[in-house]
């Protein structure tokens, strides 16, 4: 089975929705036979390669709204980031246009090395979320390059040449074309959606769904309030974020 997951590593429910699904995954009996595909997807590509604004002024500023009441929404989020075991600092969050990190995700994919694209996600994910790096700096994708067993040279020349480029624009593309329009959003087997940072118990369910149904055309999965796995008309979650910004 075939599970491609479309993320920004800004996406702060992206790090959340990665944890919920790995702990479903874990537990899946088919898991040796489940293929994870990551792509590329930026919540705002118009951001400048650093922004010397905090978190909440830019978030304030893009969803017109008090500094006060954003700083509120990052306390539910860093809630339940904490029930995952995952430890935000919106105060020391540096705000960066995530293109460069989606050039190193793309470099990764094209590893030899095992598990280096989800190696090269998690280390993106806590460096923005948790440590408070810049995930635009070279040095810090260089770094996190390496550490995931990427050629240091291999990472320079390509976040100075930015050949990848063209790659991140396609998995946005392809975002567009299966009618997605937040992030994360779970696609198994190009037949069944699962948008946003989701239960566990959701994620389980749906790659039991996934297992036993044939290809169709895309349907959505999400938390009903009975608690079972559903239906909808959107892909959009209430745990996710899009262009207009995140639902905090």
């Amino acid at each position: 089975m075939n599970i491609d997951i479309w993320s920004d590593v800004a996406c702060p429910w992206c790090f959340i929705g990665k944890r919920r699904f790995e702990t479903a995954l874990a537990a899946f009996p088919h898991k040796d036979e489940v293929t994870v595909t990551w792509h590329s997807y930026q919540l705002d590509p118009t951001l400048p390669e650093h922004d010397d604004r905090t978190e909440a002024e830019y978030l304030a500023a893009s969803k017109g709204m008090p500094v006060g009441q954003v700083r509120a929404m990052f306390g539910h989020v860093a809630e339940q980031a904490a029930g995952e075991g995952l430890h935000y600092d919106f105060d020391r969050l540096v705000v960066a246009n995530s293109m460069k990190a989606h050039q190193l995700i793309q470099l990764a994919k094209e590893s030899r090395e095992n598990d280096a694209v989800d190696a090269v996600e998690e280390a993106l994910f806590r460096a923005h979320f948790e440590d408070g790096e810049d995930i635009g700096s070279p040095a810090v994708l260089e770094r996190i390059g390496v550490a995931a067993g990427l050629d240091a040279a291999a990472v320079r020349d390509e976040l100075d040449s930015g050949s990848r480029i063209p790659a991140v624009e396609q998995d946005v593309r392809q975002a567009a074309s299966l009618g997605l329009n937040s992030v994360p959003t779970f696609v198994l087997d190009m037949a069944l959606a699962v948008p946003g940072a989701q239960p566990v118990e959701v994620f389980g369910r749906a790659l039991e769904q996934a297992w036993e149904r044939s290809h169709q055309a895309l349907t959505t999965v999400t938390d009903d309030s009975s608690g079972a796995a559903g239906n909808t008309d959107s892909t959009e979650g209430d745990a996710a974020c899009g262009p207009d910004g995140c639902r905090l």
